[in-house]
């Protein structure tokens, strides 16, 4: 039986976009072979970067945090590389803990820094 293409979500505070781009285009081998998702800016910005396809929820705080949460929650997101911004206060705090704790909930990867997400894309056990 041919498992389903796994899907990564792809978010990043305002001042680490930069890192997520650079990421992005440093992994463009291994993000070819998933569905892409992200939060608005974060989405169109890799997306020019590396000529992929990623689909476009809501920028974060307009409600995109929250649409990729209900997205794990309908097991339609399996993995979320989110490089976000522990220093700079958050005006969608609460959207941000909310998508945290929904892909604890569920049971799925959340990398949140360059390291941890290098680890998970080129983990054997993704395509498990």
């Amino acid at each position: 039986m041919k498992q389903k293409k796994k899907t990564i979500a792809l978010i990043a505070h305002d001042n680490k976009k930069a890192a997520m781009v650079n990421w992005a285009l440093k992994n463009k081998g291994a993000l070819e072979k998933y569905n892409l998702c992200g939060t608005g800016t974060t989405a169109k910005l890799v997306a020019e970067a590396t000529d992929l396809t990623v689909k476009r929820y809501l920028s974060g705080p307009l409600g995109g945090d929250q649409q990729i949460g209900a997205k794990i929650a309908e097991k339609k997101i399996d993995i979320v590389i989110f490089f976000w911004d522990p220093l700079e206060s958050q005006p969608h705090d609460p959207d941000v803990k909310a998508l945290l704790r929904i892909a604890v909930v569920y049971d799925i990867p959340i990398a949140t820094n360059r390291a941890t997400a290098d680890y998970v894309i080129h983990s054997t056990m993704i395509e498990g």
